[in-house]
């Protein structure tokens, strides 16, 4: 196996463990033996957790803006856009535990800085991005401001990984994040938007149902 190969398995296994037990719960053993792999195999790739955690931040942050950029090359207008990318969330919060963006803030400062250029250089722009199209195509109320509602909806997704808001033992992430975002999505929607919300939305819950046979 080449060096990349045994770099990219240690990070795709080292973010496994990071979004579902937490980024400090989650010890270099953990990781090696998560892998099956010598302690001494992942230091001769990185020169410490911490190095892992920014290039684990790094890699998760490419693949969602690769994700995104997908989504919206292949919507069909605003709304459609809307409804897959927070299908898209909701999916990925369900696998997130929810210590992990205050780990990062409060424990890896490199990472918590690939997050917030991430947030500001890239979601803050998609979102905004999408808001102002669907005025153009009469989805979203033409009196909203963009600027103002994307840099909400921004920090609304960060607040959702508040457990002094929003505790984790009495609400799920991905459940806080839903009802956050079913608020915000109602409130951008003009009569004519609201219903092709709806049309959507519905018909991406009946593919939920659907039972994958492959």
């Amino acid at each position: 196996m080449e060096d990349k190969d045994i770099k990219d398995r240690i990070l795709k296994g080292a973010e496994e463990l990071f979004l579902k037990y937490s980024v400090r719960s989650v010890s270099m053993d953990d990781i090696a033996r998560h892998l099956s792999i010598s302690k001494k195999t992942i230091y001769q790739y990185f020169a410490d957790k911490d190095e892992i955690v920014t290039m684990v931040a790094a890699y998760h942050m490419e693949k969602d803006k690769t994700i995104f950029e997908d989504i919206k090359s292949k919507a069909k207008n605003a709304v459609d856009e809307l409804v897959k990318v927070a299908e898209c969330i909701k999916n990925d919060f369900q696998k997130m535990n929810p210590s992990v963006l205050h780990d990062l803030q409060k424990y890896h400062v490199k990472a918590w800085n690939v997050w917030l250029d991430h947030k500001h250089n890239h979601v803050r722009e998609s979102i905004i991005s999408n808001l102002r199209q669907g005025i153009e195509e009469g989805y979203f109320r033409p009196e909203i401001n963009a600027e103002i509602l994307g840099n909400a909806r921004l920090e609304l997704i960060q607040l959702t990984f508040d457990d002094r808001v929003f505790s984790s033992s009495k609400h799920s992430l991905a459940e806080v994040n839903q009802q956050i975002f079913e608020h915000f999505a109602y409130g951008l929607l003009t009569d004519k938007g609201r219903k092709i919300y709806e049309k959507y939305k519905h018909e991406s819950i009946n593919n939920d149902l659907i039972p994958n046979n492959k």
